[in-house]
């Protein structure tokens, strides 16, 4: 009887999720787009009709099919290495997703647990992590990659924990906030009253009450740590060859943009394209999931 309940509960909250999902254009952009990028990632080796890293010099700089001197065996066109400009941004898809899920994974569970222990405990272990917090914002977050990146040999891997290590001080900084609200209110003293674990009360009572704002956060950092890795990448010190990266890709493209063009236009379309979707469902996410929008939408209703 529990379970039928509990999966009843389960279908109406999602009915209830694609409800407002469908009643937000740009929310059901943003998912539209996150959704392709995603198979699009997860399919890239079956969706790439070239091997990305093939050189082909009797084919170098071809222009997109439409254009004059295309082919529809290369739609977007060739680099000047006579390598498929659409294969290689379809698997560098793969690439930016996975450094920016990966990093802020990391850097979420990271600030997850230095906020939830700062603002639960307070006292001198909140000004312990809180002056660790304040030391790394003291230092340029994209300085310190660079500097990393410098010593450590570029790779999937380091980009993934490099990025991870510097980006977790804003989910310490917004989980502590949440934490220190949380934990004067009467259901939390009522646990400690009685004698419930310290750990026992975040991971049930405080854990639950900060998931939103982490969702809401996480949603978002993927947007910004996407561009990031491509910047890197732009700079050299991202994705190394033969691997794919759109950043890389736009370092091969802008010594021709004044007459190949689609080099550097198509690989910074996707990540256009990519980052405003994210960022799209990330802003629907937060007025579904934050309580203070939730109350502002009921108020103003009435």
């Amino acid at each position: 009887m529990n379970d039928k309940i509990a999966k009843s509960k389960n279908q109406s909250t999602t009915i209830r999720g694609l409800k407002l999902l469908l009643q937000s254009k740009t929310g059901t952009i943003g998912f539209i787009i996150v959704i392709c990028v995603v198979l699009v990632a997860i399919f890239a080796g079956v969706l790439a009709p070239h091997d990305p890293a093939l050189n082909n010099l009797t084919a170098t700089l071809k222009p997109p099919a439409w254009l004059d001197g295309g082919s529809w065996n290369y739609v977007l066109g060739t680099d000047n290495l006579g390598r498929d400009v659409l294969s290689r941004i379809i698997v560098g898809t793969r690439v930016s997703l996975l450094v920016g899920v990966f990093s802020v994974v990391l850097a979420g569970l990271i600030g997850l647990i230095i906020g939830i222990v700062a603002g639960y405990y307070g006292g001198i272990v909140d000004n312990i992590l809180m002056r660790l917090v304040d030391s790394f914002l003291a230092i340029p977050s994209i300085l310190f990659i660079l500097v990393v990146l410098a010593v450590f040999e570029p790779s999937l891997l380091v980009l993934i924990i490099v990025i991870g290590l510097t980006n977790w001080v804003t989910y310490a900084r917004i989980v502590r906030g949440e934490v220190l609200s949380i934990k004067e209110r009467e259901y939390v003293k009522a646990s400690k009253s009685i004698g419930t674990k310290s750990s026992e009360i975040m991971l049930v009572h405080v854990l639950p009450n900060i998931v939103s704002s982490f969702i809401v956060i996480s949603a978002l950092s993927v947007a910004t740590t996407i561009i990031l890795e491509a910047s890197l990448s732009f700079l050299g010190l991202g994705i190394q060859p033969p691997d794919v990266s759109w950043g890389a890709m736009l370092t091969d493209g802008r010594n021709y943009l004044a007459t190949n063009w689609w080099l550097a236009t198509f690989p910074g379309l996707a990540i256009t394209i990519t980052v405003l979707g994210i960022i799209f469902l990330g802003d629907w996410l937060r007025d579904v999931l934050d309580p203070k929008t939730q109350v502002n939408q009921k108020g103003g209703a009435k």
